[in-house]
């Protein structure tokens, strides 16, 4: 499937407010609330996007795990498959040579040591693993991959934020403590109240919501049994606190990019947070982040094909100060993304 000019303006839209109702931005584009619905559910259907409602690990005292597996190439399939059915693994890379990229979010004690002590199989057809905290995140989470926000115009963008109704403090849960902007892997740090621990509400909204941030609200009071009223100002609080957003998973391949791959990098320190921030504004770069370990960098790349690839290594990373070693690996499959199983056929 080919994205055409709408379609992509629909994807840009969705990025800037996953909840937008249909109608608004139908008169953003300038074409009817139909047109506009029957684009998503097309795209939807066809698994080319998927609005999701994801969390804060840093709101919620979690952290994010980059775990790297090499094992023996016939045990790296399997293995993948089972880490995507664990509910605390985000999403699962299968990689070139029989190994496996995932991420994983866990408390930092005492779940961290269920995680990398007792989660991964104990096997000698597992050679290695290393696991390393998501320090900062660029590109990733609440701030959009590049390639896909391009489409709308800064006027279209202002009117579909415009939309959207502030919340009201007194709506905003008791126990969420206050929160101040962050370029976190979470988008905002807990303030000195603590995380935020979510009452039976919010683990149904939020359950709900991981597999369609679209849920309409109607659906979300029947699945809670609470009063729509109620639903909304919850909603709206979480999303005010900084506890929770929307993103689009969408497949790159429709935008034309054909080669995804991992990438490590070693920068000097001193230069890090420049060279993130550079790579952020990067189309081929749809996630990049800080991490621990020998590598303090990992960004995921996409990229149109095989050329592009290579002259974004040689011109656009080789062309930043503080870069000292690059070491790249080409995804094979996406067992998990943004939560959910992906079929194999939809990733040949």
């Amino acid at each position: 499937m080919t994205l055409d000019a709408l379609d992509r303006a629909l994807l840009h839209a969705l990025q800037v407010d996953g909840r937008a109702p249909f109608r608004r931005i139908a008169e953003v584009l300038g074409v009817s609330d139909q047109t506009v619905a029957r684009r998503y559910q097309r795209l939807r259907a066809a698994g080319v996007l998927r609005v999701v409602g994801r969390t804060s690990a840093r709101r919620l005292g979690q952290v994010d795990w980059l775990t790297r597996i090499r094992c023996v190439p016939d045990a790296a399939a399997p293995l993948a498959e089972a880490l995507a059915r664990r509910p605390d693994t985000s999403w699962v890379s299968l990689l070139s040579g029989g190994e496996i990229v995932c991420n994983a979010r866990a408390r930092v004690r005492p779940e961290r040591e269920e995680l990398l002590l007792g989660a991964l199989p104990r096997s000698p057809r597992v050679l290695s693993v290393a696991a390393h905290y998501l320090l900062r995140t660029y590109v990733g989470g609440p701030v959009a991959w590049s390639g896909r926000t391009s489409a709308l115009s800064a006027g279209q963008i202002a009117r579909l934020r415009a939309g959207t109704a502030p919340v009201a403090p007194s709506s905003v849960p008791p126990a969420a403590p206050s929160v101040a902007p962050s370029e976190g892997a979470g988008g905002g740090a807990a303030a000195s109240g603590g995380p935020y621990e979510p009452d039976e509400l919010d683990r149904a909204l939020l359950a709900a919501l991981v597999v369609d941030g679209r849920t309409p609200l109607a659906a979300l009071a029947a699945g809670t049994g609470a009063p729509e009223t109620t639903v909304r100002r919850r909603l709206a609080a979480l999303t005010a606190t900084g506890l929770l957003f929307f993103d689009v998973d969408v497949d790159p391949r429709p935008l034309g990019f054909e080669i995804e791959a991992f990438c490590w990098l070693t920068v000097a320190p001193g230069r890090l947070a420049a060279v993130g921030r550079a790579m952020a504004d990067h189309p081929e770069v749809g996630f990049v982040a800080a991490t621990t370990g020998p590598s303090n960098l990992v960004a995921g790349l996409v990229c149109r094909d095989t050329g592009a690839f290579y002259d974004y290594l040689t011109d656009g990373l080789g062309a930043l100060e503080g870069v000292v070693a690059v070491e790249t690996a080409p995804v094979l499959r996406s067992v998990k993304r943004a939560g959910m199983m992906m079929s194999p056929s939809n990733y040949p």
